[in-house]
């Protein structure tokens, strides 16, 4: 377990040039609480800039060299002094006292171990940014900085993790359920591979002088030998496509299909003319019904002329004037008749030629288009067998060389051993293909054997806190929300539901963490139940942070805005804001 003690902050953030510490061995539950003096203090319930944030970003800072929330290194410096800044923690893990010292300006890296400082021999401490020092607290902790804010310092300034990218969400999960345990069996994997090339390579040099002789023609072989597979390929790839083509044109019977295009021009001939007489037709018959009603509309005039009067003084018209009435109407209706017979004949013509002609049923079906493609189909099936045999007798240009230079110009060589080792190398690179990819089965088999308990410890937690939606992981590390069967995105759910889901996970992330690596001793809760959770939703977090220290021993910092929760904390902290700087109630003794 890693037990983290205690911490100093120098000229850090609003920290200023006295020196503060913060005690992190205050067991169970410390509420801690603000009071911004220059904003008038505990009166006027100014909590907010105080500088509570400031202790898990100075952690952080210690940890991993940079801030929790996304602070450039150099803003981490106190405005107003503007040098000495300098942040101290100490932490024992399986009985070794540890201590870290890390600040800017000047920079200032060390490492302490049981009070003996580790040299970097290969960079400068004072540079502040030893990459060999770094990388040995981060094997220490064996906790990425990611992770270190989805299990130790819970916020409100880190992208939930249900709103992570996939990649991203994918990334924590892998290195929650052990899978990145398999990376550092791939790194002495990859050094077993490396000590088996070196092998390889030794066993090479002793036939080196026998193929010194070889190796410009075995070079000559290569280049001809490649150039062979170039051709075989090309080759085969020329008849497979030959091949290939001359079974798709004979999947065509071209004599049915050239039939097909005879009765087709046949079809498309009378299908032309009747199309032509139905035009005709859809003209004459409303002509022949036009002149119809001219016919009997004249002779009903001239019917009617006998009795006609005057239409100006209505007196019997006439005799001379009803003849030349009766004659001028008996030419119209003399033309009317012979215009009538003459449509009445064209559409005679036309119907009985329809009646010759008769039903033409239905379209033939053709391949082609047009007749002159199908002729080309059967000479393009002649010239495709005629390429295709053509390519099948092609002479292999370079199995003559290759055979020449290999049988009288080469020496043997003992590949036994060299070969024998390849094998081993590549089993091993095998291996190491295992270990590395993310769909292998071993990070299968992982993955199963702990996603079950990373689900009945998120449901254990919600149920806890509250939370009426099941919530689980699935095989492909997705996550599903549902509530009543309806499937939920996180962004369906109120702010107090988020944050409910957010504690319940990171807790089962924890869990999950120390039964796999190992625990750690602090957690801190940072401004999360003050936003949007209601009063159920605050006792029930209460009630498990209280049952994680009492029972785990943990120590649990929650910093908060809240006065009313003073009375259901076992410790409260006080940090003060006064005249610009922050001063953090403790009761270590600093030493300058």
């Amino acid at each position: 377990m890693i037990k983290i003690k205690d911490l100093t902050v120098k000229n850090f953030m609003s920290v200023g040039n006295v020196t503060q510490a913060i005690d992190f061995n205050k067991e169970q539950l410390t509420l801690v609480l603000g009071e911004n003096l220059d904003q008038g203090g505990d009166d006027t319930g100014s909590r907010n800039g105080t500088g509570k944030t400031t202790i898990i970003n100075a952690l952080s800072y210690a940890l991993y060299g940079q801030a929790l929330t996304n602070i450039k290194r150099n803003n981490l410096i106190n405005k107003t002094n503007s040098k000495g800044m300098l942040v101290t923690l100490n932490f024992e893990r399986a009985g070794n006292q540890y201590r870290i010292e890390r600040g800017r300006s000047p920079n200032v890296l060390k490492f302490y171990v049981n009070n003996h400082e580790q040299k970097d021999e290969l960079h400068d401490e004072s540079q502040g940014d030893s990459r060999k020092t770094q990388e040995d607290i981060g094997a220490l902790l064996d906790m990425s900085h990611d992770m270190f804010k989805h299990v130790v310092a819970l916020n409100t300034y880190t992208e939930p993790f249900l709103s992570m990218r996939a990649n991203d969400q994918r990334a924590i999960i892998e290195q929650l359920l052990g899978i990145t345990i398999l990376t550092e069996k791939a790194d002495a994997l990859k050094e077993k591979v490396r000590q088996t090339k070196d092998v390889i390579k030794e066993e090479t040099l002793k036939i080196d002088a026998i193929e010194a002789a070889n190796k410009k023609i075995q070079q000559s072989i290569e280049t001809l030998a490649g150039r062979q597979r170039a051709w075989q390929s090309k080759s085969r790839q020329d008849q497979e496509k030959l091949s290939a083509g001359i079974d798709e044109l004979e999947k065509l019977d071209i004599d049915v299909e050239l039939d097909a295009h005879e009765k087709l021009a046949n079809w498309n001939e009378h299908n032309n003319k009747i199309t032509s007489l139905r035009k005709e037709l859809s003209t004459l018959e409303p002509a022949l019904q036009r002149a119809t009603k001219s016919v009997e509309k004249l002779e009903k005039e001239i019917a009617e002329l006998e009795d006609a009067t005057c239409y100006t003084c209505g007196q019997e018209l006439h005799a001379d004037k009803k003849a030349e009435i009766a004659e001028r109407k008996g030419k119209e209706l003399a033309d009317a008749i012979l215009y009538q017979s003459e449509v009445a004949d064209k559409l005679a013509g036309v119907l009985k030629t329809l009646e010759e002609i008769g039903d033409i049923n239905g379209k033939p079906n053709t391949f082609y288009e047009s007749a002159k493609e199908a002729y080309e189909h059967r000479n393009n099936v002649d010239n495709l067998r005629s390429a295709l045999e053509g390519k099948g007798q092609e002479e292999d240009p370079y199995q003559a060389q290759i055979d020449d230079l290999t049988n009288t110009a080469l020496q043997p060589i003992d590949w036994g051993i060299i070969n024998e080792l390849t094998l081993v190398k590549e089993h091993q690179e095998f291996l190491l293909k295992l270990l590395t990819n993310k769909d292998s089965f071993i990070r299968k088999k992982i993955i199963d054997q702990n996603l079950l308990y990373l689900n009945n410890r998120l449901t254990y937690y919600l149920d806890r806190l509250g939370l009426p939606h099941q919530v689980q992981f699935q095989n492909d590390l997705s996550v599903e929300i549902t509530q009543l069967g309806q499937d939920l995105d996180f962004d369906n759910l109120s702010r107090g539901e988020r944050n409910r889901l957010i504690l319940g996970m990171s807790f089962a992330f924890r869990d999950v963490w120390e039964s796999l690596y190992q625990g750690v001793n602090l957690l801190f809760i940072d401004e999360l139940i003050d936003s949007g959770m209601d009063t159920a939703g605050v006792e029930s977090a209460l009630a498990v942070l209280k049952k994680m220290g009492r029972e785990r021993n943990k120590n649990v910092f929650l910093i908060s805005h809240k006065d009313e929760l003073i009375g259901r904390v076992n410790h409260v902290m006080k940090v003060v804001k006064e005249n610009g700087f922050t001063n953090y109630e403790n009761d270590i003794d600093i030493v300058e």
